[in-house]
């Protein structure tokens, strides 16, 4: 079944700069620069991405908006005003380093405000009934970003500044953010953990990003006790791995938690050949975590559900999973074929580690 999916993007989204770096790493030193721009956060994985919606045809079927970028008072809501103030300064100035592994170029202040607005707007349009579902091609990401603080290729929380605008705006209540970027989603555990309207779940690599952390025991604080939850995944995990958490353990919270909207924070570094994780999805398993995730959202909330995306460094690979993700979102099969899905699908980890990981997954689905 068809449904009505907008997609929230605009080519400015695309021209922030992460400054010379290769990889990650600063230019200089034993560091040789490379022969592109070399920084992990590339546009060419959000362009690619939306290129193969277009090509596909794709994209004549969705909803294709953009949105004004979020205002002051929106970012202030979230954000402190000394934050902000310094990271338009060092924008205006024509760039640096703004945070630990958050490089900015000149005018990433008001391009991070647009990738905030896209998030913004693709709530807004769920909640206000314009779209059944919605997708919003942010960038740069945010899920890293803390309330005082850039990390990690982000500057600004773009599902946060979403969620208090729409508290703000049309008294939004509970919402339920689910995080399958790779990388733990630390800033958006900081900013809700004390808060018990917002339920944050992050499915992660363990120890991957920020360094060495796994979470399994942070469960949020104070009022927010119990509406933090986190999945450390072990390095090699793939297909089963994260199906069986959604089914034993974010599938559970959801339905205990009662939300009004779910929201995802669409990163695709869990892919198999992601420079920066160690993880084995494939194209399919977006999709198929998208339907479980949709399926939710139609069982609990009316269907209320918003991806904003956040990382995935494999130029040649992300297109794929997030054109899976899409079609699942808008109930469309192109005649896109993943050229990767069956060699990835060989690469599975063996019977004997995808049961030791669903042991690991059991034993923690029966602590909560």
């Amino acid at each position: 079944m068809t449904r009505k999916t907008a997609f929230f993007f605009d080519e400015l989204s695309l021209w922030h700069s992460a400054g010379p770096h290769a990889l990650t790493l600063p230019v200089g030193g034993w560091v040789q620069p490379p022969a592109a721009a070399g920084h992990a956060e590339s546009p060419e994985t959000k362009r690619r991405l939306k290129s193969l919606l277009d090509v596909s045809g794709l994209t004549r079927q969705l909803q294709v908006r953009s949105a004004t970028a979020a205002s002051e008072e929106d970012l202030l809501r979230v954000h402190s005003a000394e934050y902000l103030q310094r990271f338009r300064a060092l924008s205006e100035a024509g760039g640096g380093e703004l945070g630990p592994q958050a490089p900015i170029g000149p005018g990433s202040y008001e391009i991070a405000r647009l990738s905030a607005g896209l998030a913004m707007a693709a709530v807004d349009a769920v909640l206000g009934g314009e779209a059944d579902n919605a997708y919003s091609l942010s960038r740069p990401p945010g899920h890293h970003c803390l309330a005082d603080g850039a990390m990690g290729f982000c500057f600004l929380a773009n599902i946060a500044i979403a969620i208090e605008a729409a508290k703000a705006r049309r008294g939004l209540g509970k919402v339920a953010v689910i995080d399958w970027d790779v990388h733990h989603g630390n800033g958006t555990q900081s900013i809700f953990e004390e808060r018990g309207d917002v339920l944050t779940i992050s499915l992660h690599q363990d120890g991957c990003f920020p360094p060495g952390y796994s979470g399994e025991q942070d469960r949020g604080r104070g009022a927010g006790l119990g509406a933090n939850l986190n999945i450390p995944l072990l390095p090699g995990s793939g297909h089963d791995a994260y199906l069986h958490s959604l089914q034993r353990i974010v599938m559970p919270a959801l339905e205990r938690f009662q939300p009004e909207l779910i929201i995802v924070a669409c990163g695709y570094d869990a892919n198999a050949v992601d420079p920066l994780a160690r993880m084995l999805l494939h194209s399919d398993s977006f999709r198929a975590m998208t339907r479980q995730v949709r399926e939710a959202a139609e069982r609990l909330c009316q269907g209320r559900l918003v991806l904003v995306h956040e990382g995935g460094y494999s130029e040649a690979y992300v297109p794929f999973c997030g054109l899976a993700t899409v079609e699942e979102l808008a109930g469309v099969r192109t005649a896109v074929t993943d050229p990767m899905l069956e060699f990835i699908r060989l690469q599975q980890p063996n019977p004997e580690f995808q049961a030791f990981q669903r042991q690991l997954l059991d034993r923690q689905a029966e602590a909560l």
